[in-house]
């Protein structure tokens, strides 16, 4: 289905809300993606040392260059990787509610401290391209504003707004599945 970097995350985000409205535990079977569906499951295969762990989809990210999971700490154990932060991997889906690719998604462009410059971004965006809007996210180092840009019916669309985003604004843009609001 997938390869490439994996890593893994755990304290300052264990207890904090995940994406999908859970509160994370840094110690289950969790992971983050950026296009799948929540409660999706995935096994992930360490390619170095060939050890697997299957888990469930709960939150957004990676949001580095060249990575395509985030794991929780105790996925990371299973594989192996804690020490080295990051292994090569290989992610194979187990099940999922529907079709991956049904859903609408979008280009984030920007994430700030400051809800001024995230408006200011988000104006510049709705009017170069008919649809911004801006996601809060409350992180261990404060609560970010997330631009996100475009929705769009299938994740190859989103992609070439992001490689359009990159050419044109001069940003590093990252194509995110975008969710309803979690419940709360």
């Amino acid at each position: 289905m997938e390869e490439g970097i994996a890593s893994w995350y755990g304290v300052p985000y264990h207890g904090r809300r995940a994406a999908n409205g859970e509160i994370y535990d840094m110690y289950k079977l969790t992971a983050a993606h950026r296009t799948l569906s929540f409660d999706t499951v995935v096994r992930v295969t360490n390619q170095k040392n060939g050890k697997q762990v299957d888990v469930r989809i709960t939150d957004r990210g990676p949001f580095v260059e060249g990575r395509i999971i985030d794991l929780s700490l105790g996925a990371a154990r299973e594989l192996d990787m804690v020490g080295m932060g990051i292994a090569p991997v290989r992610l194979v889906l187990v099940s999922g509610s529907g079709n991956p690719a049904a859903g609408f998604f979008t280009v984030q462009v920007g994430a700030f401290l400051s809800r001024e410059n995230a408006e200011r971004l988000r104006r510049q965006m709705e009017e170069r391209y008919s649809f911004a809007v801006i996601q809060e996210y409350d992180s261990p180092q404060g609560l970010f504003y997330r631009v996100r840009v475009g929705k769009l019916a299938s994740e190859e669309a989103a992609k070439s707004l992001g490689e359009q985003l990159r050419e044109r604004e001069h940003v590093q843009p990252f194509v995110v599945r975008l969710d309803p609001a979690p419940a709360r």
